[in-house]
């Protein structure tokens, strides 16, 4: 008899910790373009008791997100998904955040939409950055989250003429997200299944830590003093509400995005930390 599959996209701290929570007694399917990520998490996993396999995956292509959905169904029925790969500001292009983070995330919402079992849950990790820009409008929220995924980075709000720098891709590639999962909810529900956004702020992660010793690591000290906790979080706090959304005690909530990010958001818009906005 086949097991049930979770299958996590992006082998980094926060993805681990949460299939650690949702894969006991699950087949566990990791994907990520990084093939010696993959090797020492799989290592790791197996020595802690989880039946783990590996894939070497592109986000950025829609044919890598199919050779896994079709890896995924050879080892059983598809019962959750994690989506927590993506690239940062500043590791690349705006061009590359736009393909992997918005575009790549937008073909792995829709091609495992096909497939999930019934019952079956996801979760995708966006990020605080997505509710830092304004409103958009109502027009261009349609754009983004209905507009077929092989033309979405022909939109004009896209163009390198309009998206001029790395930070800037990734807040649209994050509200993006939030809105895709909106959107292609309504099509998991006709399989009975569930998807959510996560929107984590500065997660002690290798990622964050890019991000602190980066161009852009003064600016994102000063938000823990504005913070609640005065610290960032750790990948086992962004897990827990991982765990809950894909248990059965969220069965009554779909296409929603959580907030996690200590009250930074708040302040940014609401606070009177200069800095912040700044």
């Amino acid at each position: 008899m086949k097991k049930e599959v979770v299958v996590l996209f992006g082998s980094g701290s926060i993805g681990e910790a949460i299939v650690r929570r949702v894969a006991s007694g699950k087949k566990l399917l990791l994907a990520d373009y990084n093939e010696d990520n993959l090797n020492t998490v799989q290592k790791r996993l197996r020595e802690a008791g989880f039946d783990v396999e590996t894939i070497k995956a592109d986000l950025s292509s829609r044919d890598s997100i199919k050779t896994v959905v079709k890896k995924a169904q050879e080892l059983g029925e598809i019962k959750h998904l994690v989506n927590a790969a993506g690239v940062s500001p500043s590791q690349t292009t705006p061009e590359q955040v736009l393909k992997v983070d918005l575009y790549g995330t937008s073909v792995l919402l829709e091609e495992f939409g096909k497939v999930m079992t019934e019952g079956g849950s996801g979760i995708i990790i966006s990020s605080q950055s997505g509710h830092r820009l304004p409103e958009l409008g109502e027009e261009t929220n349609k754009k983004l989250a209905m507009t077929p995924t092989e033309e979405l980075l022909n939109l004009d709000i896209l163009q390198p003429d309009v998206i001029t720098d790395s930070l800037y891709a990734y807040q649209y590639a994050k509200r993006e997200n939030v809105l895709r999962v909106a959107s292609e909810s309504v099509n998991w529900q006709k399989r009975g299944a569930r998807i959510n956004a996560i929107s984590p702020g500065i997660v002690m992660t290798p990622l964050a830590l890019d991000e602190l010793n980066g161009p852009r690591g003064a600016g994102y000290k000063k938000m823990f003093d504005s913070m609640v906790t005065k610290r960032p979080a750790t990948p086992d706090e962004i897990a827990g509400v991982a765990e809950y959304l894909m248990s059965e005690q969220a069965s009554f909530i779909t296409g929603a995005d959580f907030l996690i990010d200590g009250g930074v958001t708040a302040q940014y818009w609401y606070g009177d930390v200069n800095e912040v906005r700044n």
